[in-house]
C-alpha cells in the first residue's frame, strides 16, 4: 500500500448517497487523489469503505477515524480481512478515540483512559483470528502520548485539524519510519468575508471538542483564539483562497514531513458532494 501526493477526506463520500459516493470515487480516482478518508461515529462505516473500494481499482480507502468505542476489534478486524481479500492491499484502518461528549452523549462516563483504550483496541486486532496488520493501521494522535503509541503499535499518524506546526511536531515525535498523514480542511474562495461565512462555524463546533482545543493550546495559540475563532486560528487551520494558496499550504504540510495530505474541501453547502472544487484543486495537487 503506497501512501504518497494528496488525498481526499469527505464526510459526503461516507454519509452522503451511496451511488453518488461510488461516482465520486471513481472520478477522484481518474483526477489523480491518492486516498479516499471517510469519517465514523458509529454505523456501517466498512459498507461505506467497501462501496468506495468497489468503485476503485488502485485508490486507498482509508478511516479517518474509525471511533474506536463504537466498533468490537474483532468484529473490525474481521471486517478488514474481508475487504481486504476482496480489494487487495488498499484498506487503511485509521483508528481514533473520538471526544468525550460525543462518546459520552448515548453513555455517560463511557469515554475514559483514552489512551488505555486504544492500547486495549490495538490489543483486540494484534489477538484476532485474522489480525490487522499494524502496517494497515494508522492512529488519529494529536497529543504526545498518542503520538508515541502510533510510532511503536501502527504505521503512522492521522492528526486531523491541524497546522502545518503540528506536522513538524508530529514528524519530530515518530521519527523517520512512521507515516505522517494530516487531514487539511480548505476552502475554494476569493475573500476572507467568504471564507468566514462558510467555515467560522464549522470550525467552532470543532473547537468546542477538547482533544481539538487542547491541541491547538499546546501548539501556542490562547483561549481567545479558540474562544473567538480568531483570524489567527482560522487563518492557520484552514486554508482558504485560490488553487495556488492551497497548494501552498499542501506543500508546508510536506516541507514540515508529511508523506500525505488529504484535503477537505468546506463548501456553503457542506451536504453536497463538492465536486467542481475536488475538479479544480486537481491539476494544482497532482
Amino acid at each position: 500500500m503506497e501512501l504518497s501526493g494528496v488525498g481526499v477526506w469527505s464526510q459526503q463520500l461516507r454519509y452522503g448517497d451511496a451511488a453518488e459516493a461510488a461516482e465520486a470515487a471513481a472520478e477522484l480516482e481518474e483526477l489523480g487523489f491518492r486516498a479516499l478518508w471517510i469519517p465514523d461515529i458509529g454505523g456501517p462505516v466498512f459498507d461505506a469503505v467497501g462501496n468506495l473500494l468497489a468503485a476503485t481499482r488502485s485508490t486507498v480507502v482509508a478511516t479517518g477515524i474509525l471511533n474506536l468505542w463504537m466498533h468490537a476489534p474483532e468484529d473490525a478486524a474481521a471486517s478488514f480481512a474481508s475487504l481486504s481479500a476482496a480489494h487487495g492491499d488498499r484498506f487503511l484502518m485509521g483508528i481514533g478515540v473520538s471526544h468525550a461528549p460525543l462518546v459520552d452523549a448515548s453513555e455517560p462516563g463511557r469515554y475514559r483512559r483514552p489512551l488505555a483504550a486504544m492500547g486495549a483496541f490495538l490489543d483486540g486486532l494484534d489477538g484476532a483470528d485474522r489480525p490487522v496488520p499494524r502496517e494497515s493501521r494508522v492512529l488519529a494522535a494529536l497529543g504526545p502520548k498518542m503520538l508515541e503509541t502510533a510510532a511503536k503499535r501502527a504505521r503512522g499518524v492521522h492528526p486531523y485539524l491541524v497546522p502545518p506546526e503540528h506536522t513538524r511536531l508530529a514528524r519530530e515525535a515518530v521519527g523517520d519510519g512512521p507515516l505522517v498523514l494530516p487531514e487539511q480542511t480548505v476552502i475554494l474562495c476569493s475573500t476572507r468575508d467568504e471564507a468566514r461565512a462558510i467555515g467560522t462555524n464549522w470550525l467552532g463546533s470543532y473547537l468546542g471538542l477538547p482533544n481539538y482545543a487542547g491541541n491547538l493550546l499546546r501548539l501556542g495559540y490562547t483561549q481567545e483564539d479558540v474562544d473567538s475563532v480568531s483570524d489567527r486560528l482560522f487563518d492557520a487551520v484552514i486554508a482558504w483562497g485560490d488553487e495556488e494558496a492551497i497548494k501552498r499550504r499542501v506543500d508546508e504540510h510536506r516541507a514540515a514531513g508529511a508523506d500525505h495530505v488529504c484535503v477537505q474541501v468546506l463548501t456553503a453547502d457542506q451536504s453536497a458532494f463538492p465536486r467542481d472544487e475536488w475538479r479544480r484543486l486537481a491539476p494544482a495537487l497532482r
